[in-house]
């Protein structure tokens, strides 16, 4: 295929801490989307596009988390936090070398990260995006990716939200920006085909 013909496949949040059933932040259909996750990051790798683990960290004292967050970081359980097994991505989607990891701490994987740049550097202006969770870090790098200029795809069945209606609500107001909402199956006939 053409430069311009390649996707990037953006993974988000698929760390033991959000991902995990019992986990400090665990997002309840997170661990469901795995094999799905996995299928997409498999025909990546197969078609030798790039993959971008976008993860979050933590300071410790949480001198860098939304301030929305501060409170449950520091009264309850610390989670994200460089070092940590939570703070890691799961063992079934651990990066393959030659796979990128963007580190961000805020919601959008483009805030305050090289994601954008990285991205123009490889030529790529389609991204597929799927990992946790809908109304946060999902939504926000999706309407970052459409404001920076992308053709963005949703991974519908490979993205999770804390219950199916929010999942639903979210893929609703995603799709009526432009964003094409696929399963992993549908994406991989359209972009073979």
């Amino acid at each position: 295929m053409e430069k311009e013909e390649r996707y990037a496949l953006i993974i988000v949040d698929m760390q033991n801490d959000f991902v995990l059933p019992g986990s400090p932040a665990s997002v309840a259909g997170a661990y469901k989307t795995i094999p799905k996750i996995r299928e997409a990051l498999d025909m990546f790798r197969k078609l030798r596009w790039p993959v971008f683990h976008v993860i979050r960290e933590y300071r410790a004292d949480g001198s860098d988390i939304e301030i929305t967050r501060l409170r449950g970081f520091r009264e309850e359980k610390p989670y994200c936090v460089p070092g940590t097994k939570g703070s890691e991505i799961v063992e079934e989607l651990k990066p393959v070398p030659g796979e990128y990891r963007i580190v961000k701490n805020r919601f959008s994987g483009f805030m305050n990260t090289e994601l954008d740049f990285m991205l123009r550097r490889l030529g790529i202006i389609q991204i597929a995006v799927c990992g946790t969770q809908y109304p946060n870090c999902i939504r926000t790098t999706i309407f970052d990716g459409v404001s920076h200029g992308y053709d963005v795809s949703l991974l519908t069945d490979a993205t999770s939200a804390q219950t199916p209606e929010i999942a639903e609500a979210n893929i609703r107001d995603i799709a009526n920006i432009g964003v094409k909402c696929l399963t992993v199956a549908e994406f991989g006939k359209e972009v073979r085909g």
